[in-house]
């Protein structure tokens, strides 16, 4: 007898597990490779440039993801990106016996250029994807929101796995535990998950297709927030990058200090999306006021980082920049999804990831060159006080302009 299909709900919680679990594998990778590459050249630019090959592939990727996404379906470019993102990983994880050396962190570097390049379409994808996993519009923004949540849980579990393992038994095993985390959200979407696919709106062909239609037809709302996205991730995004160099300064050189300093970046982003998602509506109808009060929060955040008086501080410190980072770039995305049709939301994700990891991946080489010109905790002060200005301005200015979200999922 075939077993009945998965109610709705129950594909929305399926989807929401299997992510985090992929995420908590991906993480651990992470990990392991940031304290191989930190251990293996011990340069700053080097821990930067693993994260601007993870992030900066965003901005010449999201937008064909976004129209590719809108033209053939979401579902079929998630599927196509997911089993990319295995053989990237995978090619991570066999780095480690074959290589050492130079080689070892080029082809490091490489694999995650590649995760980088399958990420940007899995992330657009997977943003249009849960409209169809919704039996109603108001669901959405919850849902979405639900997602990050999970996402930054993932984020908490998987560093210390991470430095477990690469303590343990070396880093190979957490590199692999990566790449074979991607099999369970595979799995789910292409046996287990039955979503609307007859809600789903694809883009003719053409230019009303385009990138820059969807940049031009959103409106001056959606403009401004990814504009604002955009800026405050430049000067304000918090360096990850840069995160085995910030553990060893503040706690120690070992994989679990390293661990233990991501674990608790992602608590804070565990908080910082759970506020976002029970205050989601109410959120979205203020959206400068939404992103400048989360861009505040990592402002003044790395600011106290820059004074740096003790362990127990620095730890809150980074508690506060992972909720303030997490609630901009989920807010931004949420809103994007909301507050557009459901025929542009591929170029919508698209244009968010632009916006968010674009940004992050050149605030990471520009907090790099600053470590190396000057030190890090000016680093900080610089980053947290121009951030803060700028957050201040845009709220001041529209934290009264209010979004309204379409009825329609």
């Amino acid at each position: 007898m075939t077993a009945p299909p998965l109610r709705l709900e129950q594909q929305r919680s399926l989807f929401l597990v299997a992510s985090g679990v992929s995420t908590a594998g991906s993480f651990a990778g992470i990990t392991a490779k940031g304290w191989i590459l930190m251990h293996g050249s011990a340069e700053p630019l080097v821990l930067a440039l693993n994260f601007a090959a993870l992030s900066l592939p965003t901005l010449a990727i999201s937008g064909p993801a976004g129209v590719l996404t809108d033209r053939i379906g979401c579902e079929r470019v998630l599927v196509r990106s997911q089993w990319a993102l295995l053989a990237a990983a995978a090619l991570g994880a066999l780095a480690i016996p074959l290589l050492d050396g130079t080689a070892q962190v080029l082809l490091l570097l490489g694999s995650t250029l590649l995760v980088g390049i399958a990420g940007a379409y899995e992330q657009t994808a997977r943003n249009k994807y849960c409209s169809l996993l919704v039996n109603h519009p108001g669901e959405l923004g919850s849902y979405l929101a639900s997602f990050s949540v999970v996402f930054n849980v993932g984020k908490l579990v998987g560093p210390p796995i991470g430095g477990l393992l690469v303590a343990a038994t070396g880093p190979a095993w957490a590199l692999g535990i990566d790449a074979t985390s991607y099999l369970l959200p595979i799995a789910s979407v292409m046996f287990l998950l039955r979503p609307r696919r007859d809600q789903e709106q694809r883009s003719a062909p053409g230019e009303r297709a385009s990138l820059s239609n969807a940049w031009q037809d959103c409106g001056s709302t959606l403009r401004g927030v990814l504009s604002l996205t955009a800026v405050l991730c430049l000067v304000n995004f918090f360096h990850p990058g840069l995160a085995p160099l910030i553990a060893e300064r503040v706690l120690g050189p070992s994989p679990q200090d390293l661990g233990l300093f991501t674990s608790v970046l992602a608590a804070g982003s565990i908080a910082g999306g759970v506020v976002l998602q029970r205050n989601s509506d109410r959120f979205c109808r203020r959206p400068f006021l939404t992103l400048g009060g989360f861009g505040l929060v990592t402002s003044i955040a790395q600011l106290g980082m820059a004074r740096s008086p003790g362990v127990a501080f620095s730890l809150a410190m980074a508690f506060l920049i992972g909720a303030g980072t997490a609630g901009l770039l989920s807010s931004c995305n949420l809103i994007s999804q909301i507050g557009s049709p459901q025929v542009m939301r591929g170029r919508m994700a698209g244009l968010s990831q632009i916006a968010f990891l674009g940004g992050g991946g050149l605030s990471g080489l520009l907090a790099a060159a600053l470590v190396m010109v000057t030190d890090l905790p000016t680093t900080f002060a610089i980053s947290g006080g121009i951030g803060a200005a700028l957050a201040l301005l845009w709220i001041q200015r529209r934290s009264d302009q209010r979004l309204e979200p379409l009825r329609s999922a």
